[in-house]
């Protein structure tokens, strides 16, 4: 029996030499380890420059069961709300638009 490769996202070090798992939450809030079946996909989803590394499903489960992470997700889809393009302040006919004010909370990965 052959076994699957999951591209599982990792966070790195500056120096690259350490990587951890990323875990994620889902909508109710319970944790949650991902992995991908391609590469592409999981690029697709965090971004091209998302590092990873390719575990099976039983070592991705190995690794995050002491941590309390008993769901897995395969190639999960974003659930976020979509994002709007904030309207445009200040337009005069012929001017350049003035930005709207840079937003003040800043969201922290967990």
């Amino acid at each position: 029996m052959a076994c699957v490769v999951w591209h599982v996202p990792v966070t790195t070090t500056g120096t690259g030499s350490t990587a951890a798992l990323r875990l994620f939450r889902m909508r109710n809030g319970v944790r949650c380890a991902v992995g991908f079946s391609s590469p592409e996909a999981l690029a697709a989803l965090l971004g091209p420059d998302q590092a990873y590394t390719e575990l099976g499903e039983a070592a991705l489960r190995n690794l995050t069961r002491p941590l309390g992470v008993d769901t897995l997700v395969l190639d999960p889809g974003l659930v976020a709300p979509p994002v709007t393009a904030p309207a445009a302040v200040g337009v005069t006919p012929g001017a350049a638009p003035t930005p709207a004010p840079a937003p003040t909370a800043r969201l922290q990965h967990r």
